[in-house]
């Protein structure tokens, strides 16, 4: 029933009907869970903004980070990215044609739009799952100091990153001792780098058309480039290799840049990953026509909040982590 206040006149007020705003029970309580997510996403990116802003001199730089495309050798910046935002965005699309289909009770249309939004969402949670392989794996490699700071090489003659493979030297028996058939040694010890420092440090003095590059970024907006006789004495400072990316070593530059990178990135691939799987089984719904004997679609209408959600979540996360 109704309750009634009293000021003056009287005036209608809700009095805990289903209907608060004209909105279902179940749609609301989506609002509610998509607020509280909001605000998670919220506070793990300006925790982001905060730790970029204070080491802002020796963050990573996306353009040299993020260069590969699949089954294609070179280098072209958020190409890639650019081609998996594009297929999140259009997933958005054929969710929002899946809504308005279900609307006019059209089942076939419903089930072709959501079809599509799933293999949408499937190509992403693909695409995000290379990245992070791709990023682990990492292409060129480098030298941690004593510091932490990271040493990358480079090619004097055209200006490029140059990989540890194109001038270490592999010197014989430099890790016999660590070969499998040594038991304890084998399974105690962290997986090892493709070359050893030593093999690394003999390499780049063979080759005088190898520099070091540094993580601080110039006034330029470029990592700094240090002369011959600046990269010989840096690299007594050198500990040990790096490959890849992980929560502990990163080869493009910050580590606290890899783990904010596997968090967040992380958290949202959960969602886009949840939200196909939700998807899927909206689809199914609608293929053998529950919500047709139902009479409305309004599960496909609030599985669809959740995506359009997840897809506005990740203009943020591409904003932060590859434009800015």
């Amino acid at each position: 029933m109704d309750s009634t206040v009293s000021a003056g006149t009287e005036e209608n007020v809700w009095g805990g009907g289903n209907k608060p705003l004209g909105a279902s029970y179940g749609k609301l309580m989506m609002w509610f869970f998509l607020v509280s997510d909001a605000l998670t996403f919220s506070g793990f990116l300006a925790s982001y903004g905060f730790s970029r802003f204070k080491f802002i001199e020796t963050w990573p730089i996306a353009d040299e980070v993020f260069t590969h495309v699949p089954f294609f050798h070179g280098n072209y910046p958020m190409i890639y990215v650019a081609f998996m935002t594009f297929i999140l965005i259009m997933s958005s699309v054929t969710m929002v044609l899946a809504v308005d289909a279900g609307h006019r009770m059209k089942k076939n249309a419903v089930i072709w739009y959501m079809f599509a939004t799933v293999i949408g969402g499937a190509i992403f949670v693909g695409s995000q799952a290379w990245e992070w392989a791709t990023f682990i794996k990492g292409d060129y490699g480098a030298v941690e100091t004593r510091g932490g700071r990271i040493l990358q090489f480079v090619n004097a003659d055209t200006g490029e990153r140059a990989a540890l493979a194109d001038f270490a030297r592999t010197i014989p028996d430099e890790r016999v001792e660590h070969e499998k058939r040594n038991g304890v040694w084998y399974y105690e010890e962290k997986s090892l780098p493709t070359y050893s420092l030593n093999e690394v440090i003999t390499g780049f003095k063979a080759n005088s058309n190898i520099l070091i590059r540094t993580e601080t970024i110039n006034e330029e907006g470029e990592k700094t480039l240090l002369t011959r006789e600046e990269s010989l004495a840096k690299l007594n400072d050198a500990t040990q290799v790096v490959e890849g990316a992980n929560l502990i070593q990163n080869e493009y530059g910050s580590r606290l840049f890899a783990d904010f990178f596997f968090f967040i990135t992380g958290f949202h691939g959960f969602h886009v990953f949840s939200g196909v799987v939700i998807n899927l089984i909206i689809f199914f719904n609608v293929v053998i026509g529950t919500y047709e004997r139902r009479g409305h679609y309004e599960m496909v209408e609030k599985v669809g909040l959740y995506w359009h959600f997840v897809d506005l979540v990740w203009v943020f996360v591409f904003t932060f982590f590859y434009l800015v």
